[in-house]
């Protein structure tokens, strides 16, 4: 079984900063891309950013030049640094992971149980 655990949300002032994390544990071959979604009240779960196992990386378009995705493969561990953040940025904030169990290309998709981040401003 495969776990997502995140840590780093909270309250924070509009145009501060936070940085989550996020480490993955259980019995993995590898992890393909590991990534952030997030979900306000009343809207749907949309992408934030993600990363490849190669370092390759993927933005919304609302949080491009303020939050920044990255990852260490050795420790399973994906972050997400958040700049300027706005009263918008305002959700629950999740961990998805794209893993293989085996060597076998098949592809699992894990979620953490989600942070909140409040940004008032």
């Amino acid at each position: 079984q495969v776990q997502l655990v995140e840590s780093g949300g909270g309250l924070v002032q509009a145009g501060g900063s936070l940085r989550l994390s996020c480490a993955a544990s259980g019995t993995m071959f590898s992890i393909d891309a590991m990534g952030w979604y997030r979900q306000a009240p009343g809207k749907q779960r949309e992408l934030v950013a993600d990363i490849t196992s190669q370092g390759s990386t993927n933005y919304a378009d609302s949080v491009k030049g303020r939050f920044t995705i990255s990852r260490d493969n050795a420790k399973n561990t994906v972050y997400l640094q958040m700049n300027s953040l706005k009263p918008e940025d305002t959700a629950v904030y999740y961990c998805n992971g794209k893993v293989r169990i085996t060597p076998i290309p098949r592809v699992y998709q894990y979620w953490g149980q989600g942070t909140q981040v409040t940004v008032s401003s």
